[in-house]
C-alpha cells in the first residue's frame, strides 16, 4: 500500500506580518506531525494585495530558512507560497521543501489582472512536476485553476495537483467546482487550499478548501471560514487501479 498522508491548514492570514504567519503556522504543523506533507495557502507570509511586491523576500530570504528548518524538524515536505524578488522581478513563488531542507519552486504562472498582480507581480513560464514519496505531484498557484491546459495530465505525469489560493468567498462557487473538475479531467487527487478570514482591504474569504479524489468526490473538506487544519490519507493504489479500469487519458488530445 502506498498512501500519503497530507495536511493542509486553512489559514487566517496577519495582513502583512510575515513574522507573524510563520508563528501561527508553525503552531499548526506542530500538531501534524504524523503527516507526509503540509501546505499552506498563497502569500501565506503577507496575505494577497498590493502590498506584496513591497514585501517581497530575496530567493533565500528568511520564510525559505524557515521553511527549510520546519521541514527538517517535523520530517515532512513543506509547500506553500510568498513573494520572492529575483533579480529584476517578482514573483509569487510555490516552494516545495523536503525534510532534508533542499528545495524546488514553481512561479505561478497566470498572475491575476483583474486584481492588479498582474501588473507588480512578473508571470513564471514553466511548468513543473516533481517526485516524493512514489508520488508524482504538481503544484499551482491560485488563478492558474481557471486554465484546464495548464494543467492538463498528459501522459499522466502527475498524481496530485496541489493547488494553493487566495480565493474569495464572493467566488467560491467556482472554486469548488473547478478544483473538482481538475481531479475528473485529470484522474488525479487534487488539494485546493485556500485562506479564510478578512484581508486588510475588507476582501472576505470563506476558505472552502477541500482534498478532492480522482472521481470528484471530497475526501476532506474544511469548515467555511475557520482557521482549521485538516489532515486526510490518500491511496496510490486506489487510484492506480481506477486508472487501469477506466483509461480515459489514452484519448486526451
Amino acid at each position: 500500500m502506498n498512501n500519503l498522508q497530507i495536511s493542509f491548514y486553512q489559514q487566517d492570514i496577519v495582513w502583512g506580518d510575515a513574522e507573524a504567519n510563520r508563528r501561527r503556522v508553525e503552531a499548526a504543523m506542530a500538531d501534524a506531525t504524523k503527516s507526509d506533507i503540509f501546505v499552506v495557502p498563497e502569500t501565506f507570509t503577507t496575505g494577497f494585495g498590493d502590498h506584496m511586491a513591497s514585501l517581497a523576500e530575496e530567493p533565500e530570504g528568511p520564510t525559505l530558512l524557515w521553511a527549510r528548518q520546519m521541514a527538517r524538524q517535523y520530517g515532512l515536505l513543506f509547500v506553500g507560497t510568498w513573494i520572492v524578488r529575483d533579480g529584476d522581478h517578482c514573483y509569487n513563488r510555490l516552494h516545495w521543501v523536503f525534510p532534508d531542507g533542499s528545495f524546488g519552486h514553481y512561479d505561478k504562472a497566470h498572475t491575476f489582472r483583474v486584481s492588479g498582480e498582474y501588473d507588480i507581480i512578473s508571470r513564471g513560464s514553466r511548468r513543473e512536476v516533481f517526485a516524493y514519496k512514489g508520488w508524482r505531484i504538481k503544484p499551482a498557484v491560485c488563478y492558474d485553476l481557471r486554465f484546464p491546459k495548464w494543467l492538463r495530465n498528459d501522459h499522466l505525469s502527475y498524481d496530485l495537483l496541489l493547488v494553493c489560493a487566495n480565493w474569495p468567498g464572493s467566488r467560491h462557487e467556482a472554486w469548488t467546482t473547478l478544483i473538482k473538475a481538475r481531479a475528473i479531467e485529470n484522474i488525479s487527487y487534487v488539494l485546493g487550499c485556500n485562506r479564510c478570514g478578512v484581508d486588510g482591504v475588507g476582501g472576505n474569504y470563506s476558505g472552502n478548501s477541500a482534498l478532492i479524489d480522482y472521481k470528484g468526490f471530497p475526501l476532506a473538506e474544511a469548515e467555511a471560514g475557520a482557521d482549521q487544519l485538516v489532515t486526510v490519507s490518500l491511496d496510490k493504489d486506489k487510484l492506480d487501479s481506477f486508472r487501469q479500469h477506466w483509461p480515459f487519458y489514452l484519448d486526451f488530445d
